[in-house]
Parts: structure tokens; C-alpha cells; sequence
């Protein structure tokens, strides 16, 4: 099964996530078939920059994002601007 995690990485109480692609069998942070994004929680307010087009493919392909990447995906498209707002701009 293919699933949308965080792999963890940063310094010791200093974490950094990569937003990535990997068969649930892989290690955590261990191989991954795709990188679609990145997370900094210590940043005021946290960072996101997620790939949305990339993010949609897998989940129509089959790709079960986790709950804290299921989160994170829809804070990602609420701070996109809307295709109609972007066309009258």
C-alpha cells in the first residue's frame, strides 16, 4: 500500500518534515518513491509548501495520505488562491 507521510528530519528538538510518497513497508525515513513537499513546525506561522497537483495524483492512484498529511493537505489548498481569483487578477 502506498501511502503520504512525513519523513522527519532537522537536529534534535529541531524538527524539519519532508511530505513524501513511500510503500508503507519502507522505514519512516528510509526510501521513498516521491517528494511532494515540506513542513517546518518551528516556524512562526508553521510552513507548508506542498505540490497540490502532485498530492492529488497519488490520492486518485491510490495513495492514502496519513491524518497529519491529510491536515496539513488542506491548510495547503486553503492558502492557495482560488483558479477563478488567479484568471480575473
Amino acid at each position: 500500500m502506498v501511502k503520504i507521510r512525513l519523513r522527519r528530519m532537522g537536529a534534535k528538538k529541531n524538527p524539519y518534515y519532508r511530505i513524501v510518497v513511500a510503500d508503507s513497508h519502507f522505514p519512516r525515513d528510509g526510501r521513498f518513491i516521491e517528494e511532494i513537499g515540506t513542513y517546518d513546525p518551528t516556524a512562526t506561522p508553521s510552513a507548508i509548501s506542498v505540490n497540490v497537483e502532485r498530492a492529488k495524483y497519488w490520492i486518485s492512484n491510490g495513495a492514502q495520505p496519513t491524518d497529519t498529511v491529510r491536515a496539513l493537505l488542506k491548510k495547503a489548498e486553503a492558502a492557495q488562491p482560488a483558479p477563478e481569483a488567479a484568471a480575473e487578477a
